[in-house]
């Protein structure tokens, strides 16, 4: 039996056909949907973790990219996070490079924000940190929703190093953008921001609050304070 069908064999032990029912609707892979064609099979994510930690080490790039490649999304997912357990264990720039060049490759199969918020992060911005970041405003640039999401999701490791500036400027890129999941993640990580340093926060809603979607803007301030949050709302700040 290959490592793929025996990591599928695992994860189907979990199925749960009630979450299997559900996950299409939350997800939305209805047609018109977002995740529009998805599969689902009802693994929770604790056991798809509990699976990867078992056989990253283990299994090669070849063949978590055929898991990656799979139609079920919990095979996805299983897939990203082995590779991100592999990346971050890598001790050798190379072997980085290829994990990152293999994400990129295979970017298409990432394809719902579940998948992008537990892979970008960790790995396209882990890598990016100290190099050239055009490829995320590439992405920012694209008319492909989660290439878009993968672009701001990756600089969330940067903000988690106290740097900010990519982040405001991807931000600025996709602030008039109409979908609302692009909305959620650019708000998300403006309140990030703003965990770490209010200032910096504030002064980009200043300038760009009256022209954010209301989601975005809402999502950003969550964490203000209540007579705060009130006057960006009502448009008085």
């Amino acid at each position: 039996m290959s490592n793929v069908e025996q990591i599928k064999q695992e994860l189907n032990k979990y199925i749960d056909s009630e979450k299997a029912a559900y996950l299409p609707r939350f997800f939305q892979a209805f047609e018109g949907g977002y995740g529009e064609g998805d599969r689902f099979i009802g693994v929770a994510v604790p056991h798809q973790r509990k699976v990867a930690k078992k056989h990253y080490k283990a299994i090669d790039m070849k063949d978590i990219e055929k898991l990656l490649n799979e139609p079920v999304h919990e095979y996805r997912l299983t897939a990203l996070f082995m590779l991100v357990y592999k990346f971050e264990r890598a001790e050798d720039e190379q072997v980085r490079e290829a994990i990152v060049n293999m994400y990129i490759n295979n970017i298409g199969a990432v394809n719902n924000w579940d998948l992008v918020d537990s892979s970008a992060p960790n790995i396209l911005g882990a890598f990016l940190f100290d190099k050239d970041k055009s490829i995320l405003y590439d992405m920012a640039r694209t008319p492909n929703l989660w290439k878009q999401r993968i672009a701001m999701l990756s600089t969330f490791y940067f903000i988690k190093q106290g740097k900010f500036d990519n982040t405001l400027k991807i931000a600025e890129i996709l602030l008039d953008h109409e979908h609302d999941l692009i909305h959620k993640a650019v708000g998300w990580m403006l309140r990030e921001i703003g965990n770490r340093d209010f200032n910096v926060e504030y002064s980009f809603l200043k300038d760009n609050y009256k022209v954010m979607p209301r989601t975005m803007l809402r999502y950003a301030i969550e964490k203000f304070e209540p007579e705060l949050r009130q006057k960006f709302l009502k448009g008085l700040i």
